[in-house]
């Protein structure tokens, strides 16, 4: 959580700096120099724009600091098709590594999966009206961050807005954990009784923060009795820590629903709240790209935060969840199409993390 009492003691040595397109280094006294059609110094480099197979480095600063909230906005679809936010890919590689400890298509990241937009109102993550990404986790970096956006779409991307803050000459201990993210699918392709794999390749000590879910039901009845399980240090075949069922573990009950029943059909209730939310349930087709279909699969989208209880972990750590569902006869065992995007701070170990899919293997259903 957030020291504010720190707000009323004189500041030290950190200064506060800030990066956008109109000042893409940060330096100071260097923001808003572009002229525009109103003259120097008047809005003249407010966005970006991506060609497709571009990369952006949207930060590139040396530390010791910390970034304290990244905002971006981007279109959700330009004319070469929809799904940007699924192909734009956001990477963060911190000091001296080769490998990015954040590697996540963008929209996942803010909570937005399918490719689609959806309100947040949450603790570290808030997306606004209409489509204002804004991420809260703290990063604190010791030698050096580097942050890019790459573009996988197969058309150009423009508008691309975004604004990192962040404080440099920051006193951080040695021990000083780092932040990660990491996105990983099961589109049905994992057997019965297998669990999707949350997180998993993990060595060294940290606190697990948060995870956000898009399933897509591929099957008929309720989906969400599968139960989140986390595999602490030592744990073999069990675990040390498990929910009891899917919308228990975004907070939820009873299946998201204004009713138990059967006649007239109940309907699905959309929260989001500080630690934990169910903001996006869909049974459409808004791509519109067939005049035939109208409807789709039902997709859902949810979140838990573990900021007021992180789950700790000292040597390693590994996060699955069950595809069970339930009908009249009872639980069974399902294979979806789900999503995750896995949140930790580490403060030690190496990691043996899967590469991010192709953009071919991320296409929302």
């Amino acid at each position: 959580m957030t020291d504010w009492t720190a707000l009323t003691r004189a500041p030290g040595t950190s200064r506060s700096r800030s990066i956008n397109a109109e000042n893409p280094t940060g330096a100071p006294g260097r923001a808003a120099m572009t002229a525009s059609a109103l003259g120097p110094s008047r809005k003249g480099r407010p966005a970006i724009s991506l060609e497709p197979g571009g990369t952006a480095t949207l930060a590139d600063v040396d530390g010791p600091g910390t970034i304290r909230h990244l905002w971006m906005t981007v279109p959700d679809k330009t004319s070469a098709g929809p799904w940007v936010l699924r192909d734009l890919v956001l990477r963060i590689f911190w000091d001296d590594a080769t490998t990015p400890s954040v590697e996540v298509p963008l929209g996942d990241f803010f909570c937005n999966g399918f490719g689609q937009r959806a309100l947040i109102t949450s603790a570290p993550i808030v997306v606004a009206p209409t489509g204002g990404m804004n991420c809260y986790f703290p990063m604190p970096f010791q030698r050096h961050a580097r942050i890019e956006l790459t573009n996988e779409h197969p058309g150009k991307v423009d508008g691309i807005y975004y604004q990192l803050d962040y404080t440099v000459d920051d006193d951080l201990p040695a021990d000083t954990a780092q932040f990660h993210a990491q996105w990983r699918r099961s589109n049905a392709s994992t057997a019965p009784a297998e669990d999707h794999v949350i997180l998993d390749g993990v060595t060294g000590s940290g606190h697990y923060v948060g995870t956000y879910i898009g399933l897509t039901a591929l099957e008929r009845y309720w989906w969400g009795e599968g139960e989140v399980k986390f595999y602490l240090d030592d744990d073999t075949d069990y675990p040390s820590q498990c929910s009891t069922g899917l919308e228990d573990y975004a907070g939820g009950a009873w299946a998201f629903q204004d009713a138990l029943r059967v006649d007239p059909p109940p309907k699905p209730l959309t929260f989001s709240a500080p630690y934990c939310g169910y903001p996006f349930y869909s049974d459409q087709d808004t791509t519109k790209a067939s005049p035939f279909l109208t409807s789709t699969l039902q997709s859902h989208g949810m979140y838990r935060w573990h900021l007021p209880d992180p789950v700790i972990f000292r040597d390693r750590l590994k996060v699955t969840l069950q595809q069970i569902g339930a009908w009249d006869h009872g639980h069974f065992e399902r294979c979806d199409d789900i999503s995750t995007v896995a949140y930790w701070y580490q403060a030690t170990g190496e990691n043996a993390l899967d590469p991010l899919l192709s953009r071919e293997h991320r296409r929302p259903r």
